[in-house]
């Protein structure tokens, strides 16, 4: 059964002209507080996980950071480096808010400006059930979540009691910033 799901998201990803990855694959999220592990929900956000692969696969979030951490909230990062710079990125990806993911404890959202559709590397993990991001949102949108933390919650959490302040202009920035050293793809499990 397994087999066959993954073999008819392969099918429906490529007859909408995306690249199969596999159903639900996995990615490692290495930084210096630790490793997580994440599920990507291709089945529900799949033009959300292709972009989000696309940058994997580049070594996009190789040295950025977690530039926002809100104790109690989120963490973010993934458009920053070290010196608070911010990347370029690639053209923004559709909103796929309306796939009926919800933004609770452990799940992997898009982060974006006030247009819905404005989302491009920059992702956050919530650390509380954060009902008012969902689909529709107050602004009719919510936030696209995309995956979910499987293993290392205790790194997410250990992220969200560091010491913060503010740096080039942002507010919310860890003071001894938290790199994520790489992400990458692991290999399906057969």
């Amino acid at each position: 059964m397994k087999e066959l799901l993954a073999a008819i998201a392969a099918l429906t990803a490529f007859a909408i002209g995306l690249p199969a990855w596999g159903a639900n694959p996995i990615v490692e999220v290495k930084t210096t507080e630790g490793v997580i592990t994440v599920e990507l929900y291709s089945d529900k956000a799949p033009k959300t996980v292709d972009n989000f692969l696309k940058y994997v696969k580049d070594g996009f979030y190789n040295g950025t950071v977690f530039h926002r951490v809100i104790d109690g909230f989120m963490i973010q990062g993934g458009g920053f480096d070290l010196g608070m710079n911010q990347k370029t990125t690639r053209a923004p990806v559709e909103s796929e808010a309306k796939n009926g993911l919800k933004n609770q404890i452990g799940t992997l959202a898009m982060a974006r400006t006030d247009n819905p559709h404005s989302a491009t590397a920059q992702f956050f993990i919530n650390l509380v059930n954060n009902d008012r991001l969902d689909y529709p949102s107050f602004d009719g949108w919510g936030y696209a979540v995309f995956g979910k933390v499987t293993q290392g919650m205790d790194v997410v959490n250990k992220i969200s009691k560091v010491r913060t302040g503010s740096a080039m202009g942002h507010e919310d920035v860890p003071v001894k910033p938290i790199l994520i050293e790489s992400i990458k793809l692991l290999p399906e499990k057969k």
